[in-house]
């Protein structure tokens, strides 16, 4: 049992790992290693999920760590294995042989090895480590294509910016062991008072950094300039879901608190609702698909606030398989027509049938729309949530409606002359099998689901994942939701969406981020360097220059008396050796005279003392 623990997040890990080291030279045969070792991933993580193997081992003295596999991480495995798998077979096909292939496939391996660390791990010290390996793979992957400088500032942004949250991580870390002697994700919750508040606050930051919502959420958009495999990974199926799934993990320790519960549940309702504002303004059908994945986490950090395991777990669960999907499709189209401009795409949905079908599947289900999957786990959701949050939730899939009909329409509407020239100066590139593969496999996933949401489902479900006795969602409010998203998609259908400029710039978050954190920060920073330049080495300088002086002046003042008193002292040695050397004559006669005076001197000096 314990060997598949390890066993499981081991293979992707090792087999990444080799390809990294191996550069160039496996490029030709990366496609289909990365491929099988992640055909190999999902079996171990069917074995996983039906076996349940757990894994402890010795970290730190008294702080033991390790792996396990329940119902959340078991859903969470199936996922995560399920979606590498079929992003990587996607990628076989869209990154072209001139691309450094070992490299990509290496990072996107090693990122999934990391993620399911991440959601087996039961204690912080190795979710942390996964948790950096996670942010560092995201960075290289989002900078693919380096020989770009925007791309790489764009991984610069939202490296950063992830990185700022994670340090809540360390915190809520240091606070554990203070508190609980452990770092045991389940012993959180009886950390005593303030140490619980405290890795409440450091666990809500990381998680709400992590996954993009309010006020982090624009480095999303930034990480758009990473290849379409990279969104349909780590963007919307993995690591943004990760401070999600984090959420829903420690739900425990946030109800203790009370505060985080509120905090959680507002957070992912406004997220939902604000960047659904925002994704209704995109005309970039990838920032659109971005900011759509930023409400719909906001749903799932939401069910974490209102104590919504089972529904926060189905929205990840299905928003995977369908955003997956729609990152694919934009990709697919962005490879073969060379634009992601929504008003480019005019039927792009038409010339490749297969693609058109399968996005509209996904874009349907984003949509809410009854029968398919978001539509009843989102209400699953929101059946936990209090009045004012069911509100601002309702609101929030009215825009979800809104931005997605908006792109199923865009891309299946007749294209006009002026689209058609444009795209025939830009060329048109077959669509591979590779590439249309996982797209109907994605589209029955996302589009079906919800089924384990549904009544009489919805308990075998919750009993999965330990969570029985949490509320489900009424025939009303089914029925509600339902006709309020049809509604709106017929008149979006109809009617173009007006879009706010504000909101098209993502609400200026960014340029708020910079110049309330960034540029303070840097200024502070530089405040330093001057102090450390101008006083703290000025300091060590003036102590060198006033040794210098004194060193100058004992030169001066005391080397030369001090000289000449050794000069002094050897010249009256030399007279008095002179002095000792003249009676040495070398006549007998002489010494006996002398010795003749002494022994006179000695007879007056016992004389006198006598």
């Amino acid at each position: 049992m314990s060997a598949l623990a390890w066993a499981l997040p081991v293979l992707p890990l090792a087999a990444g790992a080799l390809l990294l080291l191996a550069g160039r030279r496996a490029d030709r045969i990366a496609p289909l290693a990365g491929v099988l070792v992640a055909l190999g991933t999902l079996v171990l993580a069917v074995a996983a999920a039906a076996q349940r193997p757990k894994v402890t081992f010795p970290l730190f003295a008294g702080l033991p760590a390790g792996l396990h596999v329940d119902g959340l991480s078991a859903v969470m495995v199936l996922t995560v294995a399920s979606a590498a798998l079929a992003v990587l077979v996607f990628a076989a096909g869209d990154i072209g042989a001139d691309e450094p292939r070992a490299r990509f496939f290496g990072l996107m391996l090693v990122f999934a090895g990391a993620m399911l660390v991440t959601v087996t791990a039961s204690d912080l010290a190795v979710l942390l480590m996964a948790w950096e390996v996670m942010g560092a793979m995201s960075y290289a992957l989002i900078g693919f294509w380096w020989h770009d400088p925007e791309r790489v500032e764009s991984a610069n942004v939202a490296f950063l910016t992830t990185r700022a949250g994670d340090l809540g991580l360390y915190f809520a870390a240091g606070c554990a062991v203070a508190g609980t002697h452990s770092l045991s994700l389940g012993a959180l919750a009886d950390a005593a008072s303030p140490w619980r508040d405290l890795v409440a606050a450091g666990i809500v930051l990381a998680a709400f950094g992590k996954s993009a919502q309010l006020p982090f959420s624009f480095w999303l958009s930034r990480a758009m300039a990473g290849p379409s495999p990279v969104s349909a990974l780590l963007h919307s199926a993995t690591m943004v879901a990760a401070g999600a799934y984090l959420l829903i993990r420690v739900h425990p320790l946030l109800e203790a608190t009370g505060w985080a519960e509120a905090l959680v549940a507002w957070v992912g309702a406004l997220t939902a609702l604000v960047m659904g504002a925002v994704a209704v303004a995109q005309r970039d059908l990838k920032q659109l698909l971005a900011a759509s994945t930023c409400a719909q986490i906001g749903f799932m950090v939401l069910a974490a606030g209102v104590g919504s395991v089972a529904g926060g777990a189905a929205q990840l669960v299905a928003h995977a398989a369908v955003k997956c999907l729609l990152f694919l499709g934009a990709g697919a189209w962005l490879t073969a027509l060379g634009t992601k401009d929504l008003g480019e795409l005019h039927g792009a949905a038409r010339r490749f049938r297969l693609v058109g079908v399968t996005f509209g599947a996904g874009a349907l289900a984003l949509a809410g729309l009854p029968p398919l999957s978001l539509w009843v786990t989102k209400d699953v959701v929101l059946a936990s949530a209090p009045t004012p949050l069911y509100a601002v939730g309702l609101a929030a899939g009215v825009l979800a409606a809104a931005y997605s009909v908006k792109a199923l329409v865009a891309v299946w509407r007749p294209e006009d002359a002026l689209t058609r020239d444009d795209t025939d100066q830009r060329g048109t590139r077959h669509v591979g099998l590779a590439e249309l593969l996982p797209m109907p496999v994605l589209a029955a996933i996302g589009a079906g689901f919800g089924i384990v949401a549904l009544p009489g489902v919805l308990g075998p479900w919750q009993r999965l994942l330990g969570a029985s006795g949490e509320h489900g969602p009424t025939a009303v409010e089914l029925l509600l939701s339902g006709a309020i998203a049809l509604v709106v998609a017929v008149a979006v259908s109809r009617r173009p969406v007006p879009e706010l400029r504000v909101a098209a710039n993502w609400f200026y978050l960014e340029r708020a981020a910079d110049r309330l954190v960034a540029r303070p920060v840097l200024a502070f920073a530089e405040a330093l360097a001057r102090f450390d330049d101008r006083v703290l080495d000025g300091a060590v300088r003036m102590v060198a220059a006033g040794g210098r002086a004194a060193a100058s002046v004992a030169s001066r003042r005391l080397e030369f008396p001090a000289d000449g008193l050794v000069d002094g002292l050897g010249r009256a040695v030399r007279r008095l050796g002179a002095l000792a050397r003249r009676p040495q004559t070398g006549q007998v006669h002489t010494y006996y005279a002398q010795a003749a005076v002494l022994l006179v001197v000695l007879a007056l000096v016992v004389v006198l003392v006598g």
